[in-house]
């Protein structure tokens, strides 16, 4: 008689905890940097093949999205329509938070919405997403002119394809594709005094990774 009790009493309350609105709203304990981007690397895996689960897209936990936002991760990636991270990554409504510009490059306000995910709402993987051909690095690489606003996209992948040349690299594009998300992951890295901060603590981890436009794959960038 006590355990059918115990069982009335305790089963509503398990069910309340794993509900999407109580996920939604914080119930459980923020993922860390190493299980959020091994999240992201199996989703990717299953995008490649084909094998999408289009987690996190239903009626029910969109409602309970409504109340808050806890994103496992936070992507910087291009804004090239084929690289759609919730897509590559095979995530859902509230999983990414993501700021996406041309040439993934990191402007104020850009590190501005990186500050916040990292600050406010606590996620602690931050991903820098660059992708193979990309269009803005290889403007600035066959030297096109730039108009309008467009310069200052250039100026930021500039210094990326100086550096890249200094080793003559067979493919320029590809190896300042590589160089430009190695240089705004330190940017990020040892931006102060918030995310340095973060960073130095453990609390936020930064990583680079480069698309394959063919294949569907992300490289981590070491």
């Amino acid at each position: 008689m006590k355990k059918a009790l115990l069982s009335t009493l305790v089963l509503p309350l398990l069910l309340a905890v794993c509900t999407p609105q109580a996920l939604a709203n914080g119930h459980n304990p923020p993922p860390s940097a190493d299980s959020s981007l091994q999240t992201l690397l199996e989703g990717n895996k299953r995008f490649v093949v084909g094998n999408l689960l289009h987690p996190h897209q239903t009626p029910a936990h969109r409602t309970g999205l409504a109340k808050g936002q806890h994103p496992i991760a936070t992507i910087l990636s291009c804004s090239d329509s084929r690289v759609p991270p919730e897509v590559v990554f095979d995530q859902g409504l509230g999983d990414l938070f993501v700021t996406r510009v041309a040439g993934n490059v990191l402007s104020d306000e850009v590190l501005g919405s990186i500050e916040y995910g990292a600050e406010h709402l606590e996620i602690p993987l931050i991903v820098v997403l660059g992708h193979e051909r990309c269009g803005a690095v290889t403007a600035v690489v066959q030297g096109e002119h730039a108009s309008g606003s467009i310069k200052s996209l250039f100026k930021h992948i500039q210094p990326a394809v100086q550096k890249a040349k200094q080793s003559h690299p067979p493919d320029l594009v590809e190896a300042s594709v590589r160089t430009n998300v190695r240089m705004v992951v330190h940017q990020i890295e040892t931006s102060k005094p918030l995310l340095a901060q973060k960073i130095h603590a453990g609390k936020v981890h930064v990583v680079g990774a480069r698309y394959d436009l063919d294949t569907g794959e992300i490289e981590l960038l070491r």
